[in-house]
């Protein structure tokens, strides 16, 4: 379960003394988007992408271009990204009979042929049936699972990953309407990923290149690489009518020893976190004891971050813009506000910023 962090940190200021938001429900997350902002390819170049900043010491929007941040963000301080790697989750074959048939791998069980996935159409593959992935590769049903997953099974000879990498297709979101192609083998991915077990991008770390990266430690900028897998769960709509209500899907985390001394060296002497993106942001502050302190190692978090909430780590947030009702558009507003986040959505909408995955971005500090 996550940690209960709506205490703060003793000799930690609080980030936001304005009059906290009042009960908020689901229905407060809603806003408009006209389809045509939904970007359905990325950039022609990752950087080359806008970015809203938002200050929430007096409730401005500035709107700037992406590498900007070398400007922003002040030498000594600490950048931190998820290094987890989209893997080709999703497998499209057929039945014996010809009819088409597909099966999203969420996660591995004890070994790495069982996994729970997701099957379509989900009526028709119950267990005992088949779906025939292409040459060398067979799924087998094997059971059913809570909320209408699978527990399936990869048939095929040697390593299970390389049959997944051969095989599998880029696990693009539902809002993006159209097949995969061979460009998002590279670009729904930042260029530092390197864990694979996500089915969805840290998209926030998109819009970094290699030299951006590069330039950022030139000029004094730590950086700190921590990883979560991207489960499931980041797709799905809040139904709860009270955010309390709510629980998130968990999802796989782990920081290394060395990252944990780093934020913490640096937290010590008054350096400022940046997290890159919502998955670092629940990452860092399920990892952190009730001091703030960043503890190594891993495993699960179900913490799902909404107002109100006191952060003991994350003094920086970095993030694209995220679906209505959303978990993520939730933590945004716990970091920035709710009035200040949704003024910025309508300020992005009015702007013509592009949305989601391969949208622009936003920054709050």
């Amino acid at each position: 379960m996550g940690l209960d962090v709506t205490s703060r940190p003793p000799g930690r200021p609080a980030q936001d003394e304005r009059r906290p938001d009042p009960a908020l429900r689901t229905a407060d997350f809603e806003y408009e988007l006209p389809e045509e902002l939904i970007a359905q390819r990325p950039a022609d170049r990752r950087d080359a992408s806008r970015l809203l900043v938002v200050r929430r010491s007096d409730g401005s929007v500035d709107d700037r271009t992406f590498p900007d941040l070398l400007e922003l963000i002040p030498p000594g301080d600490v950048l931190v990204l998820n290094d987890t790697r989209v893997f080709p989750a999703r497998l499209v074959g057929q039945k014996p009979t010809g009819a088409r048939a597909e099966i999203l791998l969420l996660q591995p069980r004890e070994d790495d042929r069982h996994w729970e996935a997701i099957v379509r159409p989900g009526g028709k593959l119950k267990p005992g049936r088949r779906v025939i992935i292409g040459d060398g590769l067979e799924i087998a049903i094997e059971d059913s699972l809570p909320g209408g997953g699978r527990l399936v099974c990869l048939e095929c000879e040697g390593d299970p990953w390389a049959a997944i990498e051969r095989h599998g297709r880029v696990p693009l979101p539902p809002y993006i309407r159209r097949e995969d192609d061979a460009e998002d083998r590279s670009r729904y991915q930042t260029v530092y990923a390197a864990r694979a077990g996500s089915i969805a991008a840290p998209t926030a770390g998109l819009h970094f290149t290699g030299k951006l990266l590069e330039e950022l430690e030139a000029r004094g900028v730590t950086l700190v690489r921590i990883t979560l897998h991207v489960g499931i769960g980041t797709f799905r709509p809040v139904d709860a009518e009270r955010l309390e209500e709510h629980e998130l899907h968990a999802e796989r985390f782990h920081v290394e020893p060395q990252a944990a001394s780093r934020l913490n060296s640096a937290r010590s002497v008054g350096a400022s976190v940046w997290a890159v993106g919502s998955t670092v942001c629940r990452t860092l502050e399920a990892s952190a004891d009730p001091d703030g302190q960043v503890r190594e190692g891993g495993g699960w978090t179900d913490l799902f971050i909404h107002p109100p909430y006191r952060f003991r780590v994350v003094d920086r947030l970095l993030t694209n813009f995220h679906l209505p009702r959303s978990s993520l558009l939730m933590l945004v507003s716990a970091f920035a506000g709710h009035r200040l986040t949704m003024q910025a959505y309508r300020h992005a909408i009015e702007e013509r910023y592009r949305f989601y995955s391969y949208g622009d971005a936003m920054l709050v500090i």
